[in-house]
């Protein structure tokens, strides 16, 4: 079987590499295999996971994050509150983007507004604060604030912080996201839906020392075993996600290694309490129905069948790591005669039907199928509707959906773990979950930057969250990378994201 799915992986990928060869020698390309393909190629809009590993090579950020989760600088060098609500950014020097404009402080003045204004945008909510901005001169921009806001540089630090071509943007209009223009080291060079992105070399970009690679194609492979196929094949160099009953696999392969660390992210079921005629069903109209069903799931079970044992349970938007972490909030046990005990206060017909979207990934379908025999076990009647990524958020876009799966690769501040998910309005709230107090506690804890605050109103937020349950936690991600031994120079930073500035193939 194994035979059969390795040839199988070189029928898929091994076709595309030999027209390759006649421009750049593969010794020149990176290939990533990356989980499922990415949605818009657009900052302002992207809204996957993948779109945020494309960007790593495609769009630099005003600031990035560094192995220990320190701010540091990219296309901004420094940062200083002149008032609470004054933020001066000094930008570097000499940055151009990939059609040869300059990157300045008008170009950053209009992409922050962008993601303020664009219909649709998926960075509203997380720089919700920003009034305006000052251009003092043309390395320098003041950002005005309506409020303080303790996270707003960490979210100047991804997509959010990702500023984009104003002559490219305004000539391309809403094609923006198919030719997307940046300030990164790799130039958009096509796209194949569901096949695969390439991107070329930049030359002149602002950190070109640290490319070493001419070419990086980006190939959507969900099923991990072909995933694994290829890496064991050199097909592919480098593999994000990497499935986690695989670990041990890649690391008996003399020819592999593999970086296994924990990540910032959860997984949780997205619940539609409020979001179209969906939203009508016991499910999502009764919180003690949610809590039955989260009782009747076992998730360290989950994490030993389906991840290896490598996850921790969690019951809240953000990992034991965080210093906001609230520790008073432990996930449930598995609890079947309390949770039959809920259904039958909730006076709800049994069994209660739910449907449960899952993205058509091995491991997902592996979960759903556990969740489904287990909420059995309970009362519930669970249909399993498995969809390709990008139709899986076309249906919490428009609502019709009761719980779908998500994982969150994580912010490194709690708000962009829970504010955009939970407040009411927010750009991610597809659960179209409302809760005026818990709004009040969201907003407060963006406003003050006093840690002792912060972690009391956090601590009130996931208490919250527990009960209503818009959002039921179930695990923290890691972050699974395998790659070819000839590959160099990748960092494990926590977020996930696979940065090519020294990333190099060493030849033997």
């Amino acid at each position: 079987m194994m035979l059969g799915r390795l040839f199988l992986a070189c029928l898929l990928l091994v076709p595309g590499l030999p027209a390759l060869a006649q421009s750049i020698d593969r010794r020149d390309t990176l290939v990533v295999a990356v989980n499922e393909d990415a949605d818009v190629l657009d900052p302002t809009l992207a809204r996957s996971y993948v779109s945020r590993i494309v960007f790593a090579g495609l769009c630099d950020k005003l600031f990035d994050l560094d192995e220990t989760l320190h701010i540091v600088p990219q296309l901004a060098l420094s940062y200083r509150y002149e008032a609470p609500t004054m933020l001066i950014l000094t930008l570097r020097p000499g940055v151009l983007f990939q059609d040869g404009t300059v990157m300045d402080a008008a170009a950053v003045a209009y992409s922050l507004k962008r993601h303020l204004t664009l219909p649709g945008s998926a960075r509203r909510s997380e720089i919700s604060a920003l009034d305006h901005v000052e251009i003092i001169d043309n390395l320098t921009v003041k950002l005005v604030l309506s409020v303080p806001s303790a996270p707003f540089v960490s979210q100047l630090a991804d997509r959010a912080g990702m500023i984009v071509s104003p002559t490219a943007a305004q000539a391309e209009g809403a094609d923006f996201g198919q030719a997307p223009v940046c300030a990164g080291p790799f130039r958009f060079k096509e796209r194949v839906a569901q096949d695969h992105i390439t991107l070329d070399r930049f030359d002149g970009y602002w950190d070109a020392k640290s490319i070493h690679f001419a070419r990086v194609i980006y190939r959507p492979i969900h099923d991990s075993a072909i995933k694994l196929a290829n890496l064991q094949t050199g097909t592919v160099d480098l593999a994000e996600r990497v499935a986690a009953t695989d670990v041990a696999s890649v690391r008996a392969d003399k020819r592999l290694s593999i970086s296994v660390y924990d990540g910032l992210g959860y997984t949780a079921f997205t619940v539609n309490v409020g979001h179209g005629t969906a939203a009508d069903t016991p499910f999502g109209r009764s919180a003690l129905v949610r809590k039955a069903f989260e009782l009747s799931l076992d998730r360290d079970a989950l994490i030993k069948v389906v991840y290896n044992g490598l996850l921790t349970p969690l019951a809240q938007g953000m990992t034991a790591s965080n210093p906001f972490y609230n520790a008073d909030l432990v996930p449930p046990v598995r609890d079947l005669a309390k949770a039959k005990a809920l259904l039958a206060q909730a006076g709800v017909p049994l069994p209660v039907a739910l449907s449960l979207t899952m993205v058509n990934t091995p491991d997902q379908l592996q979960l759903a199928e556990i969740v489904q025999a287990m909420a059995a076990e309970a009362g519930f009647d669970v249909a399993i509707q498995v969809v390709e990524f990008g139709a899986g958020i076309a249906a919490e876009d428009s609502g019709s959906y009761q719980v779908a799966a998500n994982s969150w690769s994580g912010r490194v501040d709690p708000d962009g773990n829970l504010y955009t998910w939970l407040h009411t309005g927010s750009a991610l709230n597809e659960s179209h979950y409302s809760n005026r107090q818990v709004d009040t506690w969201l907003d407060a804890a963006r406003q003050t930057s006093d840690a002792a605050e912060r972690k009391a109103l956090y601590r009130k937020i996931t208490q919250q969250i527990a009960q209503d349950l818009p959002s039921i936690y179930l695990f923290n991600t890691a972050v699974i990378v395998g790659m070819n031994k000839g590959i160099d120079g990748f960092r494990p930073v926590p977020d996930g994201l696979i940065r090519l500035q020294g990333l190099q193939r060493v030849l033997p």
